[in-house]
């Protein structure tokens, strides 16, 4: 693979899971309240989280395998690279993916039997658990993408 062809597949897979977090929070999510009711949303969103995190799933395996193919092939691995700007990546894309698991794994599969049990309140309470964590993801992907464009001039 070619540094070119990592790099790209990297950005793309970055833009899908934090645009996507961005446009679910920020435009999704308030005009769902504003034109839904809640026992109408719920199922919406299990829609919406059902396709999302398929994708997401796609970015995380992008993301991990061009990054480490970068870090190992590329700059010489962990140890020998000098950008610490590349290591604040790393750590806060670990971060991410911790987070994401979490809510792939626990929250969504409670909040999919929540909703297809009709139990509203309880998926209600467990969503709030998942934008919750979406909200902490979306700051720390832009964080992500302030210092993948900025780091090397910052100068970490």
């Amino acid at each position: 693979m070619s540094y070119a062809l990592a790099f790209t597949l990297h950005l793309l897979g970055a833009v899908i899971w934090v645009g996507g977090m961005f446009f679910a929070h920020m435009i999704l999510r308030p005009s769902a309240i504003e034109k839904l009711e809640p026992p109408n949303r719920l199922p919406l969103w299990l829609a919406v989280f059902g396709r999302f995190f398929f994708w997401v799933w796609i970015s995380v395996i992008v993301i991990l395998s061009t990054g480490y193919w970068m870090i190992f092939d590329v700059f010489g691995g962990l140890a020998g690279l000098k950008a610490t700007y590349i290591h604040v990546m790393h750590g806060i894309g670990l971060i991410m993916t911790a987070i994401y698991s979490y809510i792939y794994f626990v929250l969504f599969q409670q909040f999919k039997t929540a909703v297809n049990d009709k139990q509203f309140p309880v998926a209600g309470a467990i969503i709030n658990k998942i934008r919750n964590l979406v909200t902490t993801n979306l700051v720390l992907g832009l964080m992500t993408i302030i210092v993948a464009s900025g780091g090397k001039y910052i100068n970490f």
